[in-house]
């Protein structure tokens, strides 16, 4: 870890931190709450992920579709109008709305191949918008003046590292610039999440490994066919079993940096607090 000691923290001039766990556990609430203090470079991998890496398969997917109209397509095809995403920190629907929910195209489902394929350029672009995190540590602070510096990442990022690999080379890179800040849900955290997923079910990444299992079994129980599948019926059905294949997944992650709680987060209400909670944290782990 790049603070050693409590004390290492409290001291440093430049504090740089990267937030993982569970969508909906506080790594945003934080990332917002330090760059409204001032002095803080708030780095958003799914933001980077949804202008830098997938802003033109977004783009061009929603191209796709207005070419369907034949009033937009001769529009398009005259340059008389532009088709963009309005992606923004606080509106990151564009990222999601194109990877999609696999299924009976007739309820917005996409073909699981084609599923497939966006979940892979998912992947692709998510590491590495975490790979370029040295670099805007430097550009934040080279043309922008700020000394602390704090990486939100996306719930998917357990699924392309392996914390048990001394030698993970994505965890290697991020720890070598980033205190890694594990932020832990309890069984009614996690029962919380699956209640509002259900409520409002939003496409997400998945292991490959795990959605072809997934998919091979929700197909079994149910006895359908890919294009008779309910996206939201299966992304419902899939979301518990994905937060249950994720947890060993950053538990295991946790060795590289420190742990604390939802509950600890949530209370978390200003910059001084959030220096006080890290110190805690350190000084639980030595």
């Amino acid at each position: 870890m790049i603070y050693k000691s409590a004390q290492d923290w409290r001291d440093a001039a430049q504090k740089r931190v990267l937030f993982y766990g569970m969508s909906g556990l506080g790594k945003t609430h934080l990332s917002n709450m330090l760059r409204d203090a001032g002095d803080w470079f708030h780095y958003s991998i799914d933001y980077r992920i949804g202008t830098r890496y997938m802003g033109e398969l977004i783009a061009d997917n929603a191209k796709a579709h207005a070419m369907q109209v034949p009033f937009l397509r001769d529009l398009l095809l005259t340059d008389s109008i532009y088709i963009g995403s309005n992606i923004t920190f606080d509106n990151l629907a564009p990222v999601s709305t194109y990877l999609g929910k696999p299924g009976d195209p007739a309820k917005g489902g996409l073909p699981i191949d084609e599923y497939r394929r966006r979940q892979q350029q998912f992947r692709t672009a998510e590491i590495a918008a975490l790979m370029d995190t040295a670099h805007f540590i430097d550009r934040a602070e080279r043309l922008y003046g700020y000394p602390n510096f704090v990486c939100d990442t996306g719930g998917s990022i357990c699924e392309w590292v392996d914390g048990d690999d001394p030698a993970d080379p994505l965890l290697t890179e991020l720890s070598r610039h980033c205190l890694l800040i594990y932020i832990e849900g309890s069984e009614a955290h996690t029962q919380s999440l699956i209640r509002r997923f259900d409520r409002a079910p939003k496409p997400m990444a998945y292991q490959p490994e795990f959605l072809d299992q997934a998919w091979a079994q929700y197909l079994n129980e149910n006895k359908c066919e890919a294009d008779e599948v309910d996206p939201d019926a299966f992304i419902r059905w899939t979301y518990a079993r994905a937060l249950a294949h994720r947890k060993p997944r950053y538990e295991a992650m946790a060795k590289w940096g420190i742990t604390v709680t939802a509950d600890e987060v949530a209370e978390t209400r200003d910059a001084d607090a959030f220096d006080a909670l890290v110190a805690t944290a350190l000084e639980r782990s030595t």
